[in-house]
């Protein structure tokens, strides 16, 4: 009967293969049904043996990765920053146009009023969520409504909205 591996908890395997049992010296990782297992050279044949110097597999996913992460930015970016047609009317917007570092203005006024998030969520009745994605600079993604920002320009004295 096949050994199952119980990723290092239980003890030390002494050195046995974890699908087989075998106890061998040199053992290799492989992938075997989606579980990573030290095994014996009999058993490595039913498994992805994984080479621990070839890393460029690790490389080419990490760079997959950032390079996802920072087209999420930009596609971010682009939906704050968006040109708005002149003579268009926005009134039924549930968000007014934000300025720049809206954030950090939110932000550094909630620290001079000396609140933190919680309370002045509460004092200027919003959600105290709203408020954090405001903090952050993403108001629009969050879909803040724009009764908060209106909220918090009246409660703090700021200019958020142009």
């Amino acid at each position: 009967m096949a050994k199952y591996s119980t990723g290092g908890v239980g003890g030390d395997s002494g050195g046995a293969c974890e699908l087989c049992g075998a106890e061998e010296s040199s053992l290799s990782t492989a992938t075997v049904a989606g579980a990573r297992l030290d095994v014996c050279s009999e058993c490595a044949q039913h498994g992805e043996t994984e080479s621990r110097t070839d890393t460029g597999g690790d490389r080419e996913r990490e760079r997959r990765r950032k390079a996802a992460q920072n087209t999420a930015k930009l596609d971010d970016a682009r939906s704050v920053e968006t040109d708005w047609e002149e003579g268009t009317e926005y009134e039924d917007d549930p968000l007014p146009y934000l300025v720049g570092g809206y954030g950090e203005t939110v932000e550094e006024a909630r620290q001079a009023a000396g609140l933190q998030t919680d309370e002045l969520a509460g004092e200027a009745g919003i959600d105290e969520d709203d408020l954090v994605a405001i903090e952050q600079g993403r108001a629009a993604r969050a879909n803040v409504g724009g009764s908060a920002i209106e909220a918090l320009e009246e409660y703090l004295g700021v200019e958020l909205a142009e």
